[in-house]
């Protein structure tokens, strides 16, 4: 399981660490800043981070529990 975890850790980086910036530095700054913080609150795996009017949109797959599936789960985040 840590193994999981450090490998999760390190795609989770790579992944907000090349997301584009869009727009100005500072907002794809605090977007980047946010995916981290909702993967690490429900621990799954990042899927797509945008800005849309003020918010940050945050999409993460979260393992199921047992034989159930993965779920997405969408949160919004301000800026």
């Amino acid at each position: 399981m840590a193994s999981f975890m450090k490998y999760t850790g390190l795609a989770l980086a790579l992944t907000v660490a090349a997301l584009p910036a869009g727009g100005s530095d500072a907002v794809a700054a605090d977007c980047r800043a946010a995916a981290a913080r909702v993967v690490a609150e429900v621990g799954g795996q990042l899927l797509s981070v945008r800005g849309s009017g003020g918010e940050c949109v945050i999409v993460v797959l979260v393992p199921g529990s047992g034989s159930e599936r993965p779920r997405k789960v969408t949160m919004r985040v301000a800026q």
